[in-house]
């Protein structure tokens, strides 16, 4: 598991058709990007600060639902652990000078569907709301050569006894922006994003985590099968999210992995009961 000392945020936008899936497509309406881009970062978890964003999120084998009936909708990504090095003045850190991701891992950006006015207001709901694979995969080169290349992103749901296909099996190069295009745009987005209609003032919130020395980034959420996209998790529900490697399996054999509760040799597998919110108590 992510150290609780790691600042963790998302990447909205990074994948075609999923926002619209998620009916999320308007609140960008007035935040220009270039073109190919994603919309923006928003925080996820930020170390020390004084806010339900503080509270530690993640969770390797459960997710808990929100205390109200609002619809909870997983969102299966690649989440990328990341150092972080800093520019400085005066002998202190100042803003973000370089951003190198070292490892991967599967991961749920699970999210409420409701209006709200900050993208953050749907994502940490407190502890077991966010998903994360202690499996984690050391990168070897962040480029199309490298070992993520090689990997797909696969989700399920096991309602019943029936497993269902969540999010559509996908390449990890079909991410819209990735390697070090998505560094650079990273590093720009730590250093220069404003507080702006759906986003968070992404500089002001590094100073609050201290600077820290790691950081965890989920580039985004892949789109649904057409079951995903209108099924909502409910209690005794199973979430699970497979990146593997395509060169070790096929979507078949990964499939009947999750099924039949078999490991997968060349993977990262979170997987996770849905609860409801009084196993919080």
């Amino acid at each position: 598991m992510a150290e609780q000392s790691e600042l963790i945020l998302g990447v909205a936008g990074n994948f075609a058709g999923h926002l619209e899936q998620a009916g999320e497509a308007a609140d960008f309406v007035d935040v220009q990007v270039a073109e190919n881009l994603p919309k923006g970062l928003f925080p996820i978890f930020v170390p020390g600060l004084d806010h339900r964003l503080g509270g530690w999120p993640c969770s390797s084998d459960r997710l808990i639902l929100p205390p109200t009936t609002t619809n909870v909708q997983p969102e299966p990504e690649i989440a990328l652990r990341c150092r972080l090095e800093y520019d400085t003045v005066d002998g202190a850190p100042d803003r973000v000078a370089s951003l190198v991701p070292y490892a991967f891992t599967a991961a749920d950006d699970t999210s409420l569907r409701q209006p709200a006015q900050k993208i953050h207001e749907k994502k940490n709901w407190g502890p077991h709301s966010k998903g994360l694979s202690t499996s984690w995969i050391a990168i070897d080169r962040f480029d199309g050569e490298g070992v993520l290349a090689q990997f797909r992103l696969a989700s399920f749901l096991i309602r019943g006894g029936t497993i269902h296909a969540y999010g559509e099996d996908s390449r990890v190069d079909d991410y819209t922006t990735k390697y070090q295009t998505l560094v650079h745009w990273m590093i720009d987005r730590l250093r220069h994003q404003p507080d702006e209609g759906p986003l968070d003032d992404i500089p002001s919130l590094v100073r609050q985590a201290r600077h820290p020395q790691q950081a965890i980034f989920f580039i985004g959420a892949t789109r649904y099968t057409t079951f995903g996209e209108q099924t909502f998790v409910q209690p005794d529900d199973e979430v699970i999210i497979v990146a593997y490697d395509a060169r070790r399996h096929d979507a078949d054999a990964v499939r009947d992995a999750v099924a039949h509760h078999r490991p997968l040799t060349a993977a990262s597998v979170l997987r996770r009961r849905v609860l409801p919110a009084a196993a919080r108590a």
